[in-house]
């Protein structure tokens, strides 16, 4: 018998039921087998399960058939068939065929990818310490978890990452040779030969042995290429993978429309035995990296090199099949439930999203913003919002506020059952982040753990009422924003109870100010820190709505910014602030979208340092004459030719293929120029492209040949950047003055506001 002691790296279907792999406390990779049979569920009218059992006693796949009762999450017990496989990777297509052949059977526990399965039998997930004993076959006996996926300080894995990537972009220019890097030192390898640069890759591997093999373009690219190479030489030997017997599996690319938008996931290559991420290929990469994809691989029981790949709505959606399992309760294949009967009136009352206030128009100061902590997850588990428990009549039951329908207490809801640890995790994350200082080095580490369970977090409102979510239901959607409406007003008059002034809510945050700073002008209150009165207010919140609410910052000063059409109109979601500690928050404007050239973005981010970096007791508008000089200079480099192309492009994403545009807009034009030559976009793809004097306006940045600076059309920059720039300075100057004053005309004065701002339109009537 063999006994390890290590980390659980991977799980799937092999030869004779699953393989496993375990990186050992003595630093070896080992490898073992499990039978581990797997079932799914079929529920209908009973001629046709009879039908279903003939069929499936006949068919060349050996089967385990019985008749069982399970719970269905909705209606209770539910007697259905249970078609049981003793080899994993024979049940998808052998469930494909019987959904063929009887599509009018419900189906359950269908599609469950194995790792959860595993992870429900045996409680293990990605990265979990465990204890095997196996045989001398490497057929484990026994594995035994010794953590969980909420322990905040498990041992980290010695794991060993291997990075490949070109020397340039593939799709803008012909890579040359490949950067192979890990924590000895870097190498260069040609392209050319061929056979030589196989032959290297695979000694590379064979020598580092590491356990994640990080890319740049490794699915789109890199590993197309290096398995067509493969091919086309037939050199069997080559195997990127950690296991010999499985060779790596290939997933097309595809579009998709989600949330208002087209997203495409391009085409996928994943390894056995190790992990392979390409960082140009995976999702949410670029929000919490390498660190943050391995927490959430613990907290949902995925791959991690599916869950890198991955929206955090499948992460959360794994999750809720991961309780579902260890309850017990059926997995639908399909969404069954459908929205109840409303009336008209209900249907105004109920679907009306979360609070928004119109924000005080203009420069405000001394201004702290405190926040829901995880608002809507929070809601979920406080009051028991879940699908199974909305509109529920039972002993005890809460009454949503405004809509009137009861939610069960008498039993833990499945979603509230989901985010009640994770959001437990989290919050402790946070807490201990607030103890440390930013420099600390666990912070980045903690930091980048806390946004992946944000993000799970964020969207696990949007599945709760989304129309093909297993678990979802749009009652309980209703219910949440309806909590979250009456919560916000909770705060609200907690907060004017203790002598504060609400500037703004929004959805799950408030802006408030003491009232006795209004009878100081603003030009002469000096920052504050966080004081007292503002922790009163946050723990009478709590008090009043049994929600974790926490501040977010004291601003020296926050600036709502009005519409662009209308600057008599405020906008919820148009604003930016300075913190006390000097840190600069915005939202809405151009360095906050995706679509804006780095050049402007950076521009704009250098104006409102300049407005915080105004000292003590002056106003920030006293900065004016240093933020013109700054255009000024900035203008210069512009026309002059000394701004790197690379700075002035603008990304767009791609809704449709290039002939299906109706107007011809830039990225359209752009769009037809990469088709010309050679180079196809897919719906939810990005264009990057220059804005170019004459026609047809702009020059694709990924065409085959290079764009002529002289051909840039810099005015145009020039109107970008001067908008931008108009667009923060709104409350101070208007956008006419300002291009006034930059072109050298008579000195602008700025406008002057007064203490309060500028005053919304409900308070002008």
């Amino acid at each position: 018998m063999r006994e390890v002691t290590g980390w659980f790296l991977d799980v799937y279907a092999g030869e004779e039921g699953v393989t496993i792999w375990l990186l050992g406390d003595d630093g070896g990779r080992h490898r073992f087998s499990q039978p581990f049979p797997v079932a799914f569920r079929v529920a209908g009218a009973f001629p046709r399960l009879r039908q279903l059992w003939r069929t499936l006693r006949a068919c060349p796949v050996p089967v385990g058939l019985r008749r069982t009762q399970c719970t269905e999450l909705f209606s209770g017990p539910l007697d259905v068939l249970e078609v049981q496989v003793p080899q994993p990777a024979a049940l998808q297509p052998l469930f494909r065929d019987v959904r063929a052949k009887f599509p009018e059977l419900d189906y359950y526990d269908a599609d469950i990818p194995l790792s959860l399965r595993y992870a429900a039998a045996f409680d293990l997930f990605p990265l979990a310490r465990c204890h095997v004993t196996a045989d001398d076959n490497g057929i484990i006996q026994s594995i035994i978890p010794l953590d969980t996926p909420w322990d905040m300080d498990s041992e980290p894995p010695p794991l060993r990452t291997l990075l490949i990537e070109p020397d340039v972009d593939p799709f803008h220019r012909d890579p040359t040779c490949l950067k192979i890097a890990n924590e000895r030192g870097q190498i260069r390898v040609d392209l050319q030969p061929e056979r030589l640069l196989l032959d290297t890759i695979h000694s590379v591997l064979k020598r580092h042995d590491p356990d994640i093999v990080l890319t740049r373009w490794g699915d789109t690219w890199l590993f197309p290429l290096l398995l067509t190479i493969q091919s086309r030489l037939g050199l069997a030997y080559f195997n990127p993978g950690r296991d010999p017997t499985r060779p790596p599996i290939r997933r097309k690319a595809n579009s998709y429309f989600t949330y208002g938008q087209v997203v495409y996931r391009g085409e996928q290559v994943h390894l056995f035995g190790r992990w392979h991420i390409d960082a140009t290929n995976a999702m949410m990469y670029q929000e919490y990296g390498l660190i943050g994809a391995l927490e959430q691989a613990r907290v949902t029981g995925l791959p991690v090199q599916e869950i890198a790949r991955k929206s955090p709505g499948a992460g959360i959606t794994a999750m809720q099949m991961l309780v579902a399992l260890r309850r017990g309760v059926l997995v639908p294949y399909q969404k069954q439930q459908v929205e109840r009967f409303k009336s008209a009136r209900d249907l105004i009352r109920a679907d009306r999203g979360g609070l928004v206030y119109q924000p005080i128009i203009g420069v405000h100061r001394n201004v702290a913003e405190i926040d829901f902590v995880s608002m809507y997850p929070s809601i979920m588990a406080r009051f028991n919002v879940s699908p199974e428990t909305v509109g529920v009549h039972a002993e005890g039951a809460a009454i949503v506020p405004e809509l009137g329908i009861p939610v069960d207490q008498s039993r833990e809801g499945l979603v509230p059952a989901t985010l009640k640890p994770l959001l437990a995790k989290r919050i402790a994350i946070k807490r201990r982040m607030a103890e440390m200082h930013p420099l600390d080095c666990r912070y980045k580490s903690l930091k980048a753990r806390s946004a992946a369970l944000k993000w799970l977090l964020v969207v696990c409102f949007g599945y709760l009422g989304y129309k093909n979510a297993r678990f979802g239901r749009i009652e309980g959607h209703e219910a949440v924003t309806a909590y979250s409406r009456e919560m916000l007003l909770r705060a609200k008059e907690a907060a004017e109870d203790a002598g504060y002034t609400v500037l703004h809510m929004y959805v799950d945050g408030l802006w408030i100010r003491p009232d006795d700073d209004a009878a100081v002008p603003i030009q002469t209150v000096a920052p504050v820190q966080t004081v007292v009165p503002i922790q009163m207010v946050i723990e009478e919140v709590t008090a009043r709505t049994g929600l974790p609410i926490a501040l977010e910052g004291i601003y020296r000063f926050v600036t709502f910014l009005p519409s662009r059409q209308d600057d008599r109109v405020p906008v919820a979601n148009r604003y930016y602030g300075v913190f006390s500690d000097g840190s600069i928050k915005l939202r809405g404007v151009e360095a906050r979208r995706h679509d804006t050239s780095p050049f402007v973005a950076q521009a704009q981010t250098d104006i409102l340092r300049e407005l915080a970096g105004a000292e003590p007791g002056r106003p920030p508008e006293a900065q004016l004459p240093a933020v013109v000089g700054m255009l000024r200079e900035r203008l210069a480099e512009l026309h002059a030719g000394d701004v790197a192309p690379a700075q002035l492009l603008i990304t767009q994403r791609v809704s449709r293929l290039p002939g299906e545009y109706k107007a011809s807009s830039p990225a359209a034009r752009a769009m037809a120029q990469l088709e010309a030559g050679g180079k196809r976009l897919r719906p939810g793809q990005s264009i990057r492209f220059l804005y170019t004097r004459g026609e047809p306006g702009v020059w694709a940045w990924d065409s085959p040949m290079p764009p002529d600076p002289r051909s840039i059309d810099t005015r145009r920059y020039e109107d970008l950047l001067i908008r931008a720039a108009a667009n923060i300075l709104q409350p101070f100057i208007d956008e006419q003055r300002l291009r006034g004053w930059i072109a050298g005309e008579a000195r602008q004065m700025p406008l002057q506001l007064g203490r309060q701002g500028r005053q919304s339109p409900h308070e002008q009537n």
